[in-house]
């Protein structure tokens, strides 16, 4: 990891398009940044990385519960609709 200092209303560089500034900070310790950057490039916040990361796992891996729904109704010969658990259901 690289570690700077900058002072406000100085940049950094990365590589050659991406131009980071500091432009204030505040007396809680935040630091508000201005990055210039070409339109192309992603930039996100880790947190919201992770996030994105998280969802797409829980997405990607089905809750047992719904397995046992699934299996349950295709051994009774009914489709998943049909269930009772199934949001769409209307009496």
């Amino acid at each position: 990891m690289l570690i700077l200092r900058r002072k406000v209303g100085e940049s950094f560089l990365v590589g050659d398009q991406i131009r980071v500034t500091i432009l204030d900070m505040e007396a809680n310790g935040t630091v508000n940044i201005g990055i210039d950057a070409p339109k192309d490039v992603l930039i996100l916040r880790s947190e919201l990385r992770q996030a994105t990361s998280a969802n797409q796992d829980a997405a990607q891996s089905p809750s047992t519960q719904a397995v046992e729904a699934l299996f349950s109704a295709l051994s009774l010969g009914q489709s998943p609709a049909a269930s009772p658990q199934s949001p769409d259901h209307r009496p």
